[in-house]
């Protein structure tokens, strides 16, 4: 795990800018990430519709390497995601106290249908976000993982770790 000190926070007017912002980013190792996607209830499903970037928050469950996404049976997103490399993320933010973390998946999709929807997919309690008459699934293989978790620390942590390095993930962090 990697950390490094996050950029200070301006004052907004609010009385909330601090001389030196005691958050850190933390760079999340797989098997962390993982314990944090199989926590999260909705995640964001990225995808490429039409040439252009698309997103769609969606319940979902992990099974056998894999995050199932319950969608209806020829809809953009199936067809869109079917045989191409997706991105599912899912998150938990304290917009409050500006901490938080994030994993994202990243790999092959396909979509499950008949036979292969069976009982222990459906039985796992995910539901689709508008009821349709039937369902398939989105299978996202989970190829590669990553995360990074926003924390609050010390002094005595920030002089320590400063200096740590750039983080890819320290970017999108607000």
């Amino acid at each position: 795990m990697a950390t490094t000190p996050s950029t200070s926070i301006p004052d907004d007017g609010r009385g909330s800018g601090r001389e030196q912002d005691d958050r850190l980013v933390e760079v999340l190792g797989e098997e962390e990430c993982l314990a944090l996607l199989g926590s999260a209830v909705i995640g964001r499903l990225a995808y490429t519709q039409d040439a252009m970037p698309a997103m769609q928050p969606s319940s979902f469950t992990v099974l056998a390497g894999e995050v199932l996404i319950p969608v209806r049976p020829g809809s953009r997103v199936a067809v869109a995601s079917h045989g191409t490399i997706v991105a599912f993320e899912v998150d938990d933010v304290d917009v409050v106290r500006r901490t938080g973390w994030h994993v994202t998946v990243i790999g092959p999709a396909r979509v499950v249908t008949g036979a292969d929807v069976t009982p222990t997919s459906d039985g796992r309690g995910i539901r689709p976000r508008v009821r349709p008459a039937g369902h398939c699934y989105i299978a996202v293989r989970i190829t590669l993982v990553r995360g990074c978790r926003v924390r609050h620390a010390g002094a005595d942590v920030l002089r320590r770790e400063a200096g740590g390095g750039v983080l890819d993930c320290a970017d999108s962090i607000a």
